[in-house]
């Protein structure tokens, strides 16, 4: 079993429920067991600022599932979330999962870049990383508290609701 770290995000038809639905699927999948979640956190969307805050979560869990076999399972849970692949770039979105960490693999296919190219500047990553697995470090050697503690000042606000990450 290979420990593997998920981002959840989701800006459109009620994210917090969203989130939560794709928490219950995430501990659905076939030879996965979740193992955390974190919080739930608002943040401000990164591309085009005329779409609503995103809802976001990391969770971890451990898989013996390939890494492109993870991502199609993902991909598939995002389908069934209603999300159309439209090519746009930090567009709006009903349901957005990201292999954030698989192991400490280094992975870069076409389909797949692990870790996830842009998780060491985004707060609505690292923060809710650094909350379940303060001790992590990342393929490169740099650890996960330290990038979260030092990142910029940004808007990220976590949530009061709760997420039960057991059964």
């Amino acid at each position: 079993m290979i420990t593997t770290y998920i981002g959840i995000g989701s800006n459109l038809s009620d994210p917090v429920k969203q989130v939560k639905q794709a928490i219950a699927a995430i501990k659905s999948i076939d030879k996965c067991q979740l193992i955390v979640c974190s919080s739930l956190y608002c943040s401000q969307p990164m591309g085009p600022q005329d779409q609503p805050d995103y809802i976001n979560a990391v969770v971890a869990l451990q898989t013996q599932l390939s890494p492109l076999a993870l991502l199609d399972t993902l991909q598939l849970l995002e389908k069934l979330a209603g999300r159309v692949r439209k090519g746009e770039r930090w567009g709006a979105r009903i349901l957005d999962l990201d292999i954030l960490l698989y192991g400490n693999e280094v992975i870069k296919s076409e389909r797949l870049i692990v870790p996830h190219y842009g998780m060491k500047e985004r707060e609505f990553v690292l923060l809710p990383l650094a909350e379940i697995a303060p001790d992590l470090t990342l393929p490169s050697g740099e650890k996960v508290q330290w990038l979260a503690n030092n990142l910029a000042d940004k808007y990220l606000k976590k949530l009061p609701t709760t997420v039960d990450a057991s059964g």
